[in-house]
């Protein structure tokens, strides 16, 4: 060890900060490349993190991603590996309990999970009751808060505030809601192309039984999904199931800190996911590679690009300045799905535009390379997949990840019902006038209402 290292294994982990507004200085501890946000209450002030760029809320040990060089894991194991030999059941087990089921762990597993896919007809009820044109993430958002209402025993606002610290409690949970939630997205899906619902088919594996539901024109027929294709969602189940701390799995955090019930508190995180800005963006792609329509167009398009006159949807991440390692992933079983649907025409376009972006100082100096969206949305569509049944398919794996932090959140000694502050800029106190005494100050223009709004 060098004389710096030396120094450098001494030195107290701390930071020393100086408020140059009073002189006075403190000293915080450093652990794991933080402070905590409390220790500035010494100086009086507080940290202001619009978006959460540079904020830490939680120790977990469920997901690892470093940015800068393009890595994935699950609980230490690498995503490329997940992808290639295991399966979508396994990856769940591993979320939830973290290490890989044995044999007749996942066996069981499977079985739980399959068991609870069979629904309370209320629930095909209630989906049936929407409008032949709802969508479908509208649907499931619903179906999902609703299966809450048929199991109070568990709602800890109706029981026990603690029912969910019996780890039992907590595991029948888990495998309910990961057993419902492709049912419930097959009859969002069968309900929007006005078909009738399918039941679940226990003698399959959990996503070759999602899309006998979908696909099955007549129950008790000897139809099955086709093998590559099962393989191919059960991959990307795998790629989608966690990402650490983004938006729906941050509101589901803070949803869980509420100790509201787990069913609605999935919904929640699913309403987040529905954003166009999280779940949505595969879509994104598939409207933009639509409307650049051939490779011809690739580098006009490019060049609008970086006039700022187009937005180049399926390339960034928040969190990776290097190549998303999912999309590697997805790229290669595109093929397979390819082979057996039809290659998907506008598979060229994207791979055009992917090698300009990639080969552009542009691009390249801005760090923006495909993200796991860019294939994505072109595998669903081979498939057969409407467009308004992408946010599913992000949700129903994601649910694996949502359910890990939650019992995560359960056992961490430090939890605490989330509440941040503001910096408040609006009026000091003001005296109430009387209705009959008051000017208008609303402009006229701030309370236009659109009126088509109200008519479906």
């Amino acid at each position: 060890m060098n004389r710096l290292n030396t120094v450098a294994a001494h030195v107290a982990p701390t930071l020393t900060i100086t408020d140059n507004r009073s002189g006075k200085k403190i000293d915080v501890k450093v652990k794991d490349g933080t402070i905590r946000a409390t220790d500035l209450k010494q100086l009086g002030i507080q940290t202001y993190d619009p978006g959460y760029m540079n904020t830490t809320c939680c120790v977990s040990r469920i997901s690892f991603i470093d940015g800068n060089r393009g890595v994935l894991r699950y609980r230490g194991y690498p995503i490329e590996q997940l992808a290639q030999d295991g399966s979508f059941t396994e990856v769940a087990f591993l979320l939830q309990y973290g290490e890989l089921p044995t044999r007749g762990q996942l066996t069981q597993w499977e079985q739980d999970l399959m068991r609870h896919s069979m629904l309370h007809q209320d629930v095909a009820t209630l989906t049936s009751a929407f409008r032949y044109d709802a969508h479908p993430m509208g649907m499931f958002v619903s179906a999902m808060a609703a299966l809450g209402t048929l199991h109070p025993e568990t709602n800890p606002a109706l029981t026990s505030q603690n029912i969910y610290k019996d780890k039992a409690v907590r595991n029948k949970e888990i495998a309910r809601i990961l057993g419902s939630a492709t049912t419930l997205a097959a009859m969002a899906y069968r309900h929007r192309m006005g078909r009738p619902f399918n039941t679940p088919n226990s003698d399959l594996g959990y996503t070759e039984n999602f899309l006998y539901m979908l696909d099955v024109s007549h129950e008790g027929t000897s139809y099955r999904p086709h093998p590559k294709l099962v393989k191919a969602l059960d991959v990307l189940f795998v790629l989608h199931a966690e990402h650490e701390l983004n938006c729906s799995t941050s509101a589901m955090r803070h949803l869980t800190s509420s100790n509201v019930d787990v069913y609605t508190a999935c919904a929640a995180a699913a309403g987040a996911l529905y954003g166009p800005r999280h779940g949505g963006a595969n879509e994104a792609v598939l409207r933009m590679l639509e409307r650049i329509g051939s490779i011809e167009n690739v580098p006009t398009f490019v060049e609008k690009v970086k006039q700022r006159k187009e937005l180049l949807m399926g390339f960034g991440h928040r969190v990776y300045k290097h190549y998303d390692p999912r999309a590697t992933i997805v790229r290669k079983i595109a093929e397979d799905v390819f082979e057996i649907c039809g290659r998907e025409p506008l598979i060229e376009v994207a791979m055009e535009l992917e090698r300009i972006a990639l080969s552009d100082p542009y691009f390249k100096d801005r760090k923006l390379y495909p993200n796991v969206d860019f294939y994505s949305g072109l595998i669903y569509k081979a498939m057969g997949f409407p467009t308004d049944m992408f946010p599913i398919l992000f949700t129903v794996p994601r649910l694996a990840g949502w359910l890990a932090h939650w019992s995560e959140w359960i056992d961490d000694p430090e939890n605490r019902i989330y509440r941040p502050f503001q910096v408040y800029k609006g009026y000091d106190k003001r005296d109430y006038v009387q209705v009959d005494e008051r000017s208008e100050k609303v402009h006229s223009k701030e309370l236009t209402v659109k009126r088509s709004a109200f008519n479906r």
